[in-house]
């Protein structure tokens, strides 16, 4: 089954990690995606800081651009991946051994992937 993993941070707290610390832990994420690269399916992108975002919403008036992201959480997704294990069991597992857990404020946000869209087609 396809998950959608979903790294994310409060950037104020990344910015208090040593810069050495952040290589340190950086290297092991690359190794980590090495590692697991049977498990990693489809594609995924690290994103640019969320100061770059923009969202379009659709208010009365029309749709309005601005600039942001679209939550107002504290917390910011930085990054994304697919990985195809066989269940949600395995994609903790998985996830558990991500690098980045260990960073102050970082996370990682599990969600099933929809494969079947029979029932769009009415």
């Amino acid at each position: 089954m396809k998950y959608v993993i979903m790294f994310t941070s409060i950037p104020e707290l990344d910015a208090q990690v040593p810069a050495d610390k952040q290589q340190e832990v950086y290297g092991r994420m690359y190794q980590w995606f090495g590692e697991n690269a049977a498990q990693i399916a489809d594609g995924g992108a690290q994103l640019q800081p969320v100061e770059t975002a923009t969202t379009v919403k659709y208010r009365e008036s029309g749709t309005v651009v601005v600039d942001g992201p679209f939550s107002e959480a504290k917390e910011v997704v930085g990054g994304f991946q697919v990985i195809d294990v066989p269940d949600m069991d395995a994609a903790i597992a998985l996830v558990k051994t991500w690098p980045g857990l260990e960073l102050p404020g970082c996370g990682v946000e599990i969600r099933p992937m929809v494969t079947d869209y029979s029932q769009l087609e009415q």
